[in-house]
């Protein structure tokens, strides 16, 4: 999770640049694919199929079920920032302690892993690699 300036695609695909500055050369074998919502603020994300090999993938409108993994995320989420709520009322570190609440709960569809071992043995994997 990011804090963002604003809910504009600019901001978003700030946010992306830093990811992408993050992991370097890894970026690509990271983050294969991105699928989002329509919304004007991912409008820019497609920008990303031009600068590396992540592909972007579009939900169709009013179509929840193209993004499962995203609204289960976004569910947990709202247990603390309710949909609608001003985001300048959290500190960075709030941010930080939800993220971390979430990536720390074990998912079914991760055969009950959390979304942090998985992701972390993903990183092992790929940064073991030569």
């Amino acid at each position: 999770m990011i804090k963002i300036e604003d809910k504009t695609s600019a901001s978003v695909m700030k946010a992306f640049d830093k990811l992408r500055e993050y992991y370097g050369s890894k970026w690509n074998q990271i983050f294969k694919s991105i699928t989002t919502d329509n919304g004007s603020e991912f409008a820019d994300l497609s920008d990303l199929e031009q600068v590396s090999k992540t592909l972007v993938y579009y939900a169709h409108p009013y179509t929840s079920c193209d993004k499962g993994s995203v609204e289960r995320h976004n569910g947990l989420i709202r247990r603390y920032i309710p949909k609608g709520d001003r985001m300048d009322k959290y500190s960075v570190e709030d941010i930080a302690k939800i993220e971390v609440w979430c990536n720390s709960l074990p998912r079914k569809i991760l055969n009950y892993k959390t979304p942090e071992e998985y992701f972390d043995t993903e990183l092992d994997r790929i940064y073991r690699r030569r």
